[in-house]
């Protein structure tokens, strides 16, 4: 026995996207289900899809991540079915879950294009698979890799795009570039509730600390240390209830009012372009600079950068090798996934079943 056995196919499950125009609206409806959010609101949020052409950039990044991740695994020896399936659109998990069964599959592993532990990153995927199982009626386990953001090759990617991004100025303007970390900002009881447990499990602490770990390599590789924080995209929901802050818009107008003049924005809170990328980043905050007269550049996502990819195979692998009880995974390279992990922070927490990411049976 070896390479991926006992598994039978990687699924890569990600959030999914309008691949045109008339898609957007039954997009978000299913991303919103549930919420009672009329058509002509989701209408008007939805309208910056509008400038990309109804066309959402994920489809096409989650094609090339599974085809290089596919490529990798062949490269050590290892071939099986790496394909995509989505929460919000097609081909959607209960589809890819019916397509497997019928070819055969009987444990598939499952890999998120969501790299840190929270409620809507992890746990309500975990969710919406295991309901994805009892729609499609199909006899499959599945497995999941837990999350990965704190891995070498996720900071080895984002370092390297900090690096490179750092080029577009001279040496002499480097010295006063602030890099500015982005996530996508989720509500503080989330935030609490997130990870296994405790002050380090948060997924603010894990952003904190994948920031601290990629200026470290920038510093080691590249002899850069500009200044850096974190600050978020993408806040959404009722605006009485508390999210994790500063908006980076926001705090783009208070460094150029500080007298900051040059921005480097680094979206290490995403494993791809998508949405919150392509717009938050690369226009509503490029505008916000442009506006201020700040001298703005945004830094690649890890997408299919090499050492990523080899993390990710390598992750697979391993995830392998525990469940054939040849291995034990490093505690420090993943969470438990207990029944209480990355809760949504409402009253009563989640009760939907889940996908456990350590199951071994």
């Amino acid at each position: 026995m070896g390479g991926l056995e006992p598994y039978d196919a990687i699924l890569v499950a990600s959030y999914g996207g309008p691949d045109g125009p008339d898609d957007v609206l039954p997009f978000m409806r299913n991303a919103t289900a549930g919420r009672g959010i009329p058509d002509e609101r989701l209408v008007e949020v939805s309208g910056h899809y509008q400038l990309f052409g109804g066309r959402s950039p994920i489809n096409e990044r989650n094609a090339e991540l599974v085809a290089a991740l596919h490529a990798e695994l062949g490269r050590l020896g290892v071939d099986v079915p790496v394909v995509i399936g989505n929460r919000n659109w097609h081909p959607f998990f209960a589809e890819t879950l019916r397509e497997l069964a019928d070819a055969g599959a009987r444990r598939v592993l499952v890999l998120l294009t969501a790299a840190y532990a929270s409620y809507s990153s992890c746990r309500q995927y975990r969710e919406n698979l295991a309901d994805a199982l009892a729609e499609a009626g199909v006899d499959l386990q599945l497995d999941k890799i837990g999350p990965y953001a704190e891995s070498f090759g996720f900071v080895r990617a984002n370092a390297r795009a900090v690096t490179n991004a750092l080029g577009a100025w001279d040496e002499e303007e480097r010295s006063g570039v602030r890099v500015l970390f982005v996530t996508h900002s989720i509500p503080r009881a989330m935030d609490a509730a997130s990870g296994p447990g405790g002050a380090d499990g948060t997924y603010s602490a894990q952003h904190a600390r994948v920031a601290r770990r990629i200026m470290a390599r920038v510093r080691e590789e590249a002899g850069l240390e500009p200044d850096w924080e974190i600050a978020y995209c993408s806040r959404s929901g009722a605006p009485h209830i508390p999210w994790l802050e500063p908006d980076v818009n926001d705090r783009l107008e208070e460094l150029a009012a500080q007298g900051v003049n040059r921005v480097l924005a680094v979206p290490f809170g995403f494993v791809n372009d998508h949405m919150e990328v392509v717009y938050d980043l690369d226009t509503q905050a490029a505008e916000t600079a442009e506006r201020l007269g700040l001298s703005y550049v945004r830094a690649a996502t890890a997408g299919t950068d090499r050492a990523f990819v080899a993390e990710l195979a390598d992750r697979l692998l391993m995830r392998a090798a525990v469940a054939r009880g040849e291995a034990e995974a490093p505690a420090s390279e993943r969470y438990l996934c207990p029944a209480s992990c990355c809760g949504s922070g409402r009253p009563g927490g989640p009760t939907q079943p889940t996908i456990c990411s350590e199951r071994t049976s």
